[in-house]
């Protein structure tokens, strides 16, 4: 296994090596010593979690306020279009997104840190996504925007089949903007 950066700073690509035999395959799918050489308490992720999604959901864009929410994302099941978009005020990237395919073959774990916002898109017909956050949930500080914003302008890879009531209601990127401190 290795690291990768991004050209979103903080933002790392956890690359796997999976041993194929003809039984199937084994990978090592998480690495505390490795995470703590780029920087990363392995320690501080206190919460997993799992959605189930069928192809063409989109899920998000989602992010937290206060200290933000840093977590860990694979796919463990199918594909998806992984999407971030920088929301972190003073950044040389704000505004940016970043999209990442994340999928059952390659087991790449995606280090989202504290000030994104994230999103997906379910590209297989069932479709399993992992999470490691290092924060309880807090209701009160969720942050949303709509994931066909024009401002953002994401190219997400299928027609959308499905996406909550939440999401489809979320607020612009020009309205996150404003209310975020400068």
């Amino acid at each position: 296994m290795h690291v990768e950066p991004t050209r979103l700073g903080g933002v790392l690509l956890f690359v796997p090596t999976p041993h194929r035999d003809d039984r199937g395959l084994f990978t090592r799918t998480f690495d505390a010593r490795l995470a703590a050489e780029h920087g990363l308490d392995p320690n501080s992720f206190i919460q997993d979690s799992q959605s189930r999604s069928r192809q063409g959901t989109v899920r998000g864009l989602h992010g937290r306020s206060g200290r933000g929410e840093a977590k860990l994302v694979r796919c463990a099941r199918g594909a998806i279009l992984d999407v971030l978009v920088d929301a972190r005020p003073g950044s040389q990237t704000f505004g940016e997104h970043l999209t990442v395919r994340l999928d059952d073959e390659s087991f790449h774990t995606l280090y989202v840190p504290p000030g994104f916002l994230h999103g997906f898109q379910a590209l297989t017909e069932q479709t399993d996504v992992c999470y490691r956050i290092d924060r309880e949930h807090d209701p009160a500080e969720d942050l949303a925007v709509r994931y066909d914003d024009p401002d953002l302008k994401i190219d997400w890879p299928l027609p959308v089949s499905a996406i909550s009531a939440r999401d489809r209601s979320a607020g612009t990127w020009a309205d996150l903007r404003e209310r975020l401190p400068r």
